[in-house]
């Protein structure tokens, strides 16, 4: 209760009293994860949620008001854009790496394959106003957002007399965004004692965190806790061209200018990893099977691997084809089915 009440001041506080109350967003308890850390200068209501979650699928955010947050984010595949490659822009224009999958997005300290984008508001910066993505001034998408009757009303009704620009919109679908959460698949339900892993499920799940086998365990937790990644970067020996010493992409060593993070890229969640192919920041494996196939016998050793990939000098763990199988039955148990069909993170447009 107490709670509750001091959230309501912040809310008072941060966007001014409007003559109506704000209701806080209720998150549920996830007890098999991380503590998720709240945004203060953001605090989720359901009416700035669902007012994101209108900004979210609505095409006016693109020059052209073909594409919208959603195309390239779809909920029937966990957020992501599957079985695309690359995303497509306005005028076609293709991307440069694979879109990653919303969801869970508040634990991760830095967004983005390189980590460019600090928290989930500076992100949605990005896309708005690249040239290959959406490519909208921002001052226009304000105008545009100004200027339309229902949007004006409803960031009265969550902002108050808070003056409509980027900022604000960006914090609207930034609360829509925090909402998104994956904590419904199969191997949530065995968590809680709700359901068992099959023989073949219990089997890749060993083999995963056994750190002479699968060794997965170093970058995508699922003994430790349920989010399915360290949330660290990682060079996992993808991509090293041993004649020039060169990364074909530098990941994060080009955002941060520091040579020792070339080639390190955001380590992924697993969860609903069999509805988001392809994989890498490339999109370059189509399959699961692919996908361990490379980590079991393509690994290609540089500067800066992960020193927790004690394999790699081998070029891989080595998996038989059994193995392999009994990993890829577990990770078919992290498909969340809320997630992809619950129409509260649908289109409200339909």
């Amino acid at each position: 209760m107490i709670r509750n009440i001091l959230f309501i001041i912040c809310l008072v506080l941060l966007f001014g009293f409007k003559g109506s109350i704000l209701t806080p967003y209720s998150f549920p308890e996830l007890k098999y994860f991380p503590i998720m850390p709240v945004s203060e200068l953001n605090p989720v209501t359901n009416e700035g949620a669902e007012l994101g979650r209108f900004l979210f699928y609505d095409p006016l955010l693109s020059l052209d008001s073909t594409i919208s947050c959603s195309s390239c984010h779809r909920q029937e595949v966990a957020f992501s854009d599957s079985p695309n490659k690359v995303s497509f822009g306005v005028n076609n224009v293709k991307g440069i790496r694979n879109t990653p999958p919303l969801y869970n997005l508040s634990w991760y300290p830095s967004l983005f394959w390189d980590g460019r984008a600090r928290d989930i508001e500076n992100q949605i910066f990005h896309p708005v106003r690249n040239k290959d993505e959406m490519n909208l001034n921002w001052v226009v998408a304000a105008k545009r957002i100004k200027e339309s009757p229902f949007y004006s009303e409803k960031f009265r009704e969550v902002f108050g007399s808070q003056k409509i620009d980027s900022n604000l919109i960006v914090k609207a679908i930034g609360q829509f965004e925090r909402t998104l959460l994956s904590y419904n698949s199969k191997y949530d339900k065995v968590l809680k004692g709700e359901a068992y892993l099959s023989k073949e499920e219990y089997e890749g799940f060993v083999l995963m965190n056994d750190q002479t086998k699968g060794d997965c365990l170093h970058c995508h937790t699922t003994d430790g806790d349920a989010l399915g990644t360290t949330l660290k970067f990682s060079n996992n020996g993808l991509d090293f061209n041993t004649e020039d010493s060169n990364f074909m992409d530098n990941g994060k060593g080009a955002i941060s200018h520091n040579t020792f993070e070339n080639g390190m890229f955001k380590i992924p969640s697993l969860r609903n990893i069999a509805i988001t192919s392809p994989y890498m920041h490339d999109g370059r494996f189509e399959s699961l099977e692919e996908v361990l196939n490379f980590y079991s016998e393509g690994v290609i050793v540089n500067a800066n691997i992960d020193s927790k990939m004690v394999s790699a000098h081998k070029g891989g763990v080595h998996l038989n084809p059994e193995e392999k199988k009994n990993i890829i039955s577990f990770l078919n148990t992290l498909t969340d089915s809320v997630l992809i069909t619950n129409p509260k993170w649908g289109n409200p447009f339909k």
